[in-house]
């Protein structure tokens, strides 16, 4: 992962791009993530988690049961985050990324 500027960072995973970036939503942090690599750019939509000593990074992307993948536009994208921040439903399963030397 490399900052790009004071907002926007390129992370490299398995041969992949991303450019991610923060946002706040109904008092939730969360991270845009844009697939670099794919002809349509699609974006996932994260929360995450560091531990303590920074060498483990916990992910749980948003549920496209809740928020639908088709739903491109912004606002309406914010709209169902505000909507269902209180929903056990929002978030996938945790995945846990462990930093290599």
């Amino acid at each position: 992962m490399r900052r790009l500027d004071d907002s926007t960072y390129v992370v490299y995973y398995d041969g992949d791009l991303f450019r991610a970036y923060h946002s706040d939503v109904a008092e939730t942090s969360f991270a845009t993530v844009q697939d670099l690599n794919s002809n349509d750019r699609k974006y996932a939509y994260i929360i995450w988690r560091l531990s303590d000593d920074g060498k483990n990074l916990r992910l749980r992307s948003v549920n496209d049961k809740v928020v639908p993948k088709e739903t491109k536009d912004s606002a309406a994208i914010v709209a169902l985050l505000t909507k269902n921040a209180s929903n056990p439903e929002l978030f996938g399963e945790e995945i846990e990324f462990k930093k290599e030397k």
